[in-house]
């Protein structure tokens, strides 16, 4: 009870500072949601978005999940897409993976985890797929790294494919799509920045 008092007195304390540094800013905010970006990125706890990539309320849509899927069959990914581009309007989609990511040291594993091993399916498609580029490198985190770098690839190529993207561009519109695969938990930087 302790730590969930505690987010709800950060967040009084977050709109007293907003409100007294911008009284308008709540209400400006509620009006109209205009982000520039939407932000496809990992579920993991140690990857906070606006934090990492300082943007402020209302400047990023964000979707996040278990090692930052975009599978064409996920009904929530796709609602979130067609809204971001269609409605929103929002001139780039991101891809951000992170080093370190837990989903994706799962998938290279042999192991069960249940419910998740179907959501990793994919990214194991990829384990299997690129087994002696893999094999090749020196250890198990240069893998982990690399992994996660041809799942960022592998996930901008199925937005791509989308009917939502697909129609945006046959209509001569946006979004752009973006891939970044970025920051080891043990950098400086932080996970996913970079």
């Amino acid at each position: 009870m302790e730590n969930l008092q505690r987010l709800f007195e950060n967040n009084k304390r977050f709109v007293e500072e907003i409100t007294a540094s911008d009284p308008d800013f709540f209400r400006r905010r509620a009006e109209k949601q205009e982000p520039h970006f939407l932000f496809i990125g990992c579920a993991d706890s140690r990857v906070p978005i606006e934090m990492l990539t300082g943007v402020a309320p209302g400047e990023m849509f964000v979707h996040r999940n278990i090692a930052n899927q975009a599978m064409p069959a996920d009904l929530n990914l796709l609602s979130v897409l067609q809204y971001a581009v269609d409605v929103l309007d929002v001139k780039h989609v991101i891809v951000c993976g992170h080093l370190g990511c837990g989903g994706v040291k799962a998938a290279m594993s042999d192991a069960s985890f249940g419910l998740v091993d179907h959501w990793l399916a994919g990214v194991r498609e990829l384990v299997r797929r690129h087994k002696d580029e893999l094999d090749a490198l020196p250890d198990d985190d240069a893998r982990a790294n690399r992994l996660t770098e041809l799942n960022v690839l592998r996930q901008v190529h199925q937005l791509s494919r989308t009917p939502i993207v697909q129609g945006a561009w046959k209509r001569g519109r946006r979004p752009l799509l973006h891939g970044r695969a970025r920051g080891d938990p043990d950098e400086k930087e932080g996970p996913g920045r970079g």
